[in-house]
């Protein structure tokens, strides 16, 4: 007889067929009965482990700031801030455009089955404190970013977490209409909006138009040269 898996490694594949099923499936598929299949399981292995779908769907989204802070961690910060924030930016469109469902659930663009990941109101000190520490470690790297960047003098004065929640509205503004198809494929959209808008952005906190530009420029050519895209 084979030895009874331990209840976290239960969970963990739960996660993973939760992620498996989204993804190929969108946020219908994501149903116990399904889930139990796709371990071996019972649906009972759905309420035994986490009480609910609504608990399995707050789950998945925390494996997804996981996954996106993984990602995020692979990046080295260099003696250009503003260049490292397209960088970043360039990093977390890419985790989103590949898990695009993942991605939804995570941010609460998507609620499978009527289940809405539990989400806060970021522009409350207070009530950021008690926010799931896998969402605040991820926009701890926008945070760091923007605090850089002030501090070399290329944005003007202002809070940290204030620049940080615009950029992010930003990147996830454009990241949103990306993947509903809105900018083509083959990263056209990269070039097209999403680099203008980084410097747009910039000049709009403080850079000037030509140190923006000049960074921009650095980061997508060293985010090419890393993916092996001549951008052609």
């Amino acid at each position: 007889m084979s030895p009874k898996p331990a209840p976290t490694e239960v969970k963990a594949k739960l996660i993973e067929a939760a992620i498996r099923l989204l993804s190929h499936g969108g946020p219908e598929a994501l149903q116990a009965r399904k889930l139990a299949a796709e371990i071996g399981a019972s649906t009972m292995a759905v309420y035994t482990h986490f009480g609910g779908m609504g608990a399995l769907v707050d789950e998945v989204a925390r494996e997804g700031f996981r996954r996106l802070s993984a990602n995020l961690a692979e990046l080295h910060e260099t003696d250009d801030p503003v260049a490292d924030i397209l960088t970043l930016a360039l990093a977390y469109r890419r985790t989103v455009v590949e898990n695009p469902q993942l991605y939804a659930v995570t941010f609460g663009q998507s609620q499978p089955n009527g289940q809405k990941a539990a989400l806060g109101d970021m522009t409350d000190e207070e009530t950021r404190k008690h926010l799931g520490e896998e969402g605040i470690k991820a926009f701890n790297y926008l945070l760091r970013a923007a605090s850089r960047v002030i501090e070399a003098g290329r944005f003007r004065p202002a809070p940290e977490f204030a620049v940080a929640a615009q950029l992010w509205s930003a990147l996830h503004g454009y990241i949103t209409l990306e993947v509903a198809g809105h900018f083509g494929t083959d990263d056209h959209g990269v070039d097209h909006i999403l680099v203008p808008l980084a410097i747009t952005l910039g000049v709009g906190l403080g850079d000037t138009l030509e140190a923006a530009t000049r960074s921009a420029q650095v980061s997508i050519e060293s985010w090419r040269a890393k993916e092996g895209n001549d951008g052609t």
